[in-house]
């Protein structure tokens, strides 16, 4: 049920980081000027991080900027094995950014593999008013979308290169950046600053042990750097150096990166993937449990009121109010949709072009979201077949995709006709394909993302919201519609919106005030 954390944390890492980025003019005030001089403190170079998750390494990452004849190339590798729900899940991501001598981007391309899922992104930008890109994922049709901006663009590690080389870096110093993320192909307002500065002692040289037949670090450097962050943790957020490159970088779910030498980085822990499966060894600490938040008081199943305090951390920004919650303060009071409410407000619901205007967005397709395609309007005209209105269509969808797809925990991105196809997945699956059935209903459709408790414990959940005359939550994987209100959304909204919870990782506690529960005859379990 984390798979979007999951994600975030394969991918992000994997760019060391930061996922992109536009500049900002007073970033690089004059920007013609200062990216030619950037350039010139440029010098190729590659770096190698161990990747631990709780103290334990899971894999291998890279970082390199290289010369061309026509400029720079930036090259990010990721490779790790994350347990989750007692299955070992290999996640790899690559990067590479083509940069002028001016430092302008010319062209970049992602791919990211996660339980034999890939999916690519590539991208060529025309001067600095727009970016086209080609989204690929499996067997999917390729999804071509142009995206203005404006000024020069910087992707993906350039945004700590241009903090930490732009002007000498000092403790205090902000900088408020557009970003662009190939992962969303969305674009936002992003704050970092200079947090603190600290010294550090990196490996860069080894030899093997001949008692262990491990490799051991034989010499090291002292090495000054300076914390960047911000308030999204996907993108500048670590240890930099003075030229730019990642010393250390701690992320969300337990995940580590540190600088050292290749041969600790990779040949341990390939040694330790052979040995491990030689051995049959079980999984280190599962990531699902790492991200779990206790919900301090046992709950009862399926509730229809729910009230909880939230504390730990800021509630600014995070779409907690409205609709069945309420949010007085850190007091949130979630209420479960009446039915017979549901009823009275379902008559209100427009059709036609009035519908199609106000609900264009939440109609409409998207990346590997492919509404209206022929395979799922046949579907859906077969589950709709007699039924008295939408509601009765949108209580069929889900449950249809509730019994149709196999509960299991995934670590890929979602596609709607992928997952048509492979009828498996996580929360994030099911929501991805009932979206797109509800959307092809011409039910308006959207995503919410935020806790679910199950267990004794709250853990990170997506779900849909369907407009049936007022929004009304539903829950594919549960089978619950209603869903009940042991949902606690924080966001609405796809990537680019639920990365947003990382920053609730380690320090959002739940205080359980007014657990209502009562048994609701044909829900299914």
């Amino acid at each position: 049920m984390s798979r979007r954390t999951l994600l975030a944390l394969a991918i992000l890492v994997a760019w060391a980081g930061g996922l992109g980025a536009l500049a900002r003019r007073e970033l690089f005030k004059g920007s013609g000027q200062r990216l030619a001089e950037l350039a010139l403190r440029i010098s190729p170079e590659t770096f190698y991080y161990i990747v631990e998750q709780n103290g334990v390494q899971v894999g291998f990452a890279s970082s390199a900027i290289d010369t061309t004849g026509k400029g720079f190339v930036l090259k990010d590798a990721f490779a790790a094995d994350l347990p989750i729900a007692g299955t070992l899940h290999r996640a790899t991501a690559t990067s590479e950014v083509r940069l002028s001598r001016g430092m302008a981007l010319t062209g970049f391309g992602v791919q990211f593999s996660a339980d034999s899922s890939p999916i690519e992104v590539q991208g060529v930008t025309e001067g600095d008013s727009a970016i086209r890109y080609v989204l690929t994922s499996g067997a999917s049709k390729p999804d071509t979308q142009r995206i203005a901006v404006k000024g020069p663009v910087l992707l993906p590690t350039l945004v700590p290169l241009a903090v930490m080389l732009g002007e000498k870096p000092k403790v205090g110093r902000t900088f408020t950046v557009p970003m662009f993320d190939p992962t969303t192909m969305g674009t936002r307002d992003v704050r970092v600053s200079i947090q603190a500065e600290s010294l550090f002692v990196v490996p860069d040289s080894a030899a093997i042990d001949n008692t262990t037949g491990r490799w051991k670090i034989v010499h090291s450097d002292t090495v000054r750097a300076w914390k960047v962050g911000g308030e999204d943790a996907r993108y500048v957020a670590g240890w930099l150096d003075e030229r730019g490159r990642m010393v250390e970088s701690r992320q969300a779910g337990g995940l580590t990166l540190r600088r050292t030498a290749f041969e600790v980085a990779f040949e341990n822990w390939r040694d330790k993937q052979l040995a491990a499966a030689a051995n049959g060894s079980a999984p280190e600490r599962d990531v699902l449990e790492t991200t779990a938040i206790a919900a301090r008081l046992p709950l009862g199943g399926d509730l229809d009121k729910l009230k909880v305090r939230l504390r730990g951390t800021s509630l600014d920004g995070f779409d907690l109010d409205g609709g069945r919650q309420l949010l007085a303060g850190n007091l949130l009071e979630v209420r479960r949709e009446d039915p017979a409410e549901l009823a009275s407000s379902l008559k209100a619901l427009p059709t036609g072009a009035i519908l199609t205007n106000r609900f264009a967005k939440e109609l409409a397709p998207g990346p590997l979201l492919q509404v209206g395609d022929p395979r799922l309007v046949a579907l859906v005209q077969r589950l709709s077949s007699n039924a008295r209105d939408q509601r009765e269509v949108a209580e069929r969808l889900v449950a249809w995709v509730h019994d149709s797809l196999k509960k299991e925990v995934t670590v890929s991105v979602p596609d709607a006709l992928r997952i048509l196809d492979q009828k498996k997945g996580d929360c994030n699956e099911h929501t991805q394909l009932l979206v797109a059935l509800a959307r092809t209903a011409r039910i308006p459709a959207r995503m919410a993302s935020g806790l679910a408790y199950v267990r004794g414990r709250f853990y990170f959940h997506a779900w849909p919201e369907l407009f049936l005359g007022q929004w009304v939550a539903v829950d594919p994987t549960f089978g619950q519609f209603p869903a009940d209100a042991a949902h606690l959304r924080f966001v609405t909204g796809g990537l680019e919106k639920q990365a947003a919870l990382l920053r609730l990782l380690g320090t959002l506690q739940i205080d359980v005030l007014d657990p209502a529960p009562r048994a609701r005859a044909g829900a299914h379990e």
